[in-house]
């Protein structure tokens, strides 16, 4: 995707005229969420997506090659290409320069123009102004016409007119963006660069031949990304800590002006990861697309197991099938219809049927031509549908004992008197002594207790057999009410919020280590619905006209002068504390902190569970070498 068109070419190919608008920007700095998914710091560094689709949309066009992303030093981001630079000519119908137009207007921009951009990214072309209008100051510069052009911009609105600031060779072009972010919106404005480096890989994985540079000043840090083999070396890189079972499978396609791509390649482990992108946008929720490669990698399978009598009675199911699976499917579209606003999830109708017949055509074809790796992947197939037609016997006999009983929860749990989700939490807490002091500390009428005996089983190094059958995971699963796997139903769900409660020591971070993993693997759709939290509890007690609670060595730290030679009580379980003082401190709706877990990037998470928790040693010890540095050991 080399840059090979000359300047004048580039700028005829993209003028004023392109620049088509929608509506103003009113209303973005009231409702921002509604524009970028939050103010916290997703939504921080949403901005810089934005920005950067701007200028990965013109790499999509064939005109840009080379992304620069700078954390600077003052707080700001700059992002530079070399693309075709924004328009600066006067609009043909606002009269104002179209660069102007781009940035203060919402829903400006040349993706509404489609001789201009045949695909494109970003917040349906709102990126820019919707940046703009969140930043205390942004400036752009656009190289065009052997020139420098120039304007800034507070809370979106110009400071001046469209300025010429230096010339450059004719033939070079391209926009930088330098933008702060406002921290009157935003909870932080402190960008993470392993958030950056995360979107920014797998946009260079996702087309391949661009360069991205990500650096930042203050830590002199600074990573390249540019990868020749696309999809290919993403797989590779999905499946880098798992043991794999055949080299990738990949294959591209257009069809009715929609760009198929996929990367198969199945490990010997048990998880399911399909990555699924549309116009490099990660496609967290899925869709139609995923929808039609699903069921056509399910159909070819099947066909290939049935006609070289593989199959005993039954065909093989979706889950089957994808036990052990990594893919990554990345489709360019020219209309893409996103369900939400912040686009997880692609509502084209049309998408399904595309995928579908193309991925059911080269399957066929590959498993023909390649029965060893056919044949392989059968037999992972064969294996996973024993173990639920096992899973199943277990989970049935599960509902006969309970039958027989007042009713199928666990019990272990206190649960709650109130019979509706809303506003109801199950606190999962660890051993029977917390768990004592969470009953009596508790609000019976919306908080329901379930202990935990001892440490759950780690689900990354078992197989599901395994994991159904086991006492703790089997009552996790009752308590919520939602089953598991095909019969998984998050409208079934007996508690609006799901919170860990554990200690604030090793053995504390280990059990919920293992509780995040059971959920990241086996319910994730429970995470990505916001459902999941973790509980804070103090670290100290410092007793100085009257109790006050400290929540970590840094408070404490800092309150060294007020506390003096104070009484300081150092908590080492939630056991010791009485039932009041957890109540106060944890539990109580009007005085805790709650961590509410998320997942920013699936292909990152799948990594770390892998690399934590899974069967790879050397993969694990070389983490922890790496992270020695930030431990903070409690002795």
């Amino acid at each position: 995707m080399s840059n090979q068109k000359s300047g004048e070419e580039k700028v005829k190919s993209y003028g004023a005229g392109a620049i088509k608008v929608l509506e103003g920007l009113d209303g973005v700095r009231h409702r921002p969420a509604m524009y970028i998914g939050s103010t916290g710091k997703a939504g921080l560094h949403h901005l810089v997506y934005e920005i950067v689709d701007n200028s990965v949309d013109e790499a999509l066009a064939g005109y840009c090659d080379l992304i620069k992303v700078t954390i600077n030093k003052d707080g700001s981001v700059t992002v530079v290409d070399n693309g075709r630079g924004i328009p600066v000519e006067p609009h043909p119908i606002y009269k104002k320069p179209a660069l102007e137009i781009a940035v203060t207007k919402l829903h400006a921009g040349g993706k509404f123009e489609k001789d201009v951009y045949k695909v494109s990214g970003g917040l349906h072309g709102v990126g820019i102004s919707v940046v703009a209008a969140l930043s205390k100051l942004m400036r752009v510069r656009v190289k065009r016409n052997g020139k420098i052009y120039q304007q800034e911009y507070k809370i979106g609105k110009p400071l001046y007119d469209v300025k010429i600031v230096g010339e450059v060779d004719k033939d070079e072009t391209g926009t930088e963006v330098t933008f702060y972010p406002d921290e009157t919106i935003f909870s932080t404005t402190d960008f993470d660069f392993s958030v950056l480096a995360a979107r920014m890989r797998e946009i260079a994985f996702l087309n391949k031949g661009i360069k991205i540079v990500l650096e930042e000043e203050k830590t002199n840090k600074k990573e390249v990304f540019n990868f020749e083999g696309g999809l290919i070396d993403f797989i590779k890189w999905v499946n880098k800590n798992k043991d794999v079972l055949h080299k990738p499978i990949y294959h591209i396609k257009e069809k009715d002006k929609v760009v198929v791509e996929f990367a198969i390649q199945y490990n010997s482990g048990y998880q399911e990861n399909v990555l699924s992108f549309v116009n490099t946008i990660n496609t967290v929720e899925g869709g139609t697309h995923v929808s039609g490669f699903k069921t056509a990698l399910t159909r070819a399978l099947n066909n290939y197991a049935s006609k070289n009598k593989m199959l005993k009675n039954e065909a093989l199911s979706g889950d089957d099938v994808r036990e052990g699976l990594a893919a990554v499917l990345s489709l360019k579209i020219p209309e893409p219809q996103f369900e939400g606003q912040t686009k997880t999830k692609l509502g084209n109708s049309e998408i399904k049927g595309i995928v579908d017949s193309i991925t059911m055509d080269f399957l066929s074809e590959f498993f023909e031509e390649n029965p060893s790796i056919a044949k392989e992947i059968v037999n992972k197939g064969l294996e996973a549908q024993r173990a639920r037609n096992a899973a199943k016997k277990a989970k049935e006999l599960v509902r006969r004992k309970s039958a027989f009983g007042f009713s199928g929860l666990p019990g272990k749990l206190a649960d709650c008197s109130k019979t509706k989700a809303e506003n109801t939490e199950l606190f999962i807490v660890e051993g029977d002594s917390a768990g004592g002091s969470a009953k009596m500390a508790r609000n019976k009428e919306f908080q329901a207790i379930l202990p935990l005996r001892g440490k759950i089983l780690n689900v990354e190094k078992a197989n599901p057999v395994t994991v159904l059958s086991n006492e703790q995971i089997s009552n996790l699963i009752t308590a919520m009410g939602t089953g598991i796997g095909e019969q998984f139903k998050i409208e079934d769900l007996r508690y609006s919020k799901i919170i860990i409660m554990t200690d604030a020591d090793v053995d504390g971070a280990h059990i919920k280590t293992l509780l995040l993993t059971f959920f990241f693997r086996f319910m994730p759709k429970i995470i990505e619905n916001g459902n999941l939290y973790i509980a804070v509890s103090p670290l100290y007690r410092v007793r100085k006209r009257g109790d006050h609670y400290v929540y970590s060595d840094e408070e404490l730290k800092s309150l060294q002068k007020e506390i003096g030679g104070a009484e300081v009580q150092r908590f080492k379980g939630l056991g010791e504390m009485n039932p009041e003082q957890l109540w106060e401190t944890t539990m109580n709706p009007k005085t805790r902190l709650l961590k509410r877990v998320t997942i920013e990037d699936a292909a990152i998470a799948d990594e770390l569970f892998s690399k934590l928790m899974g069967e790879d040693v050397e993969a694990r010890r070389q983490f922890i070498a790496e992270k020695a540095h930030e431990a903070q050991i409690d002795i």
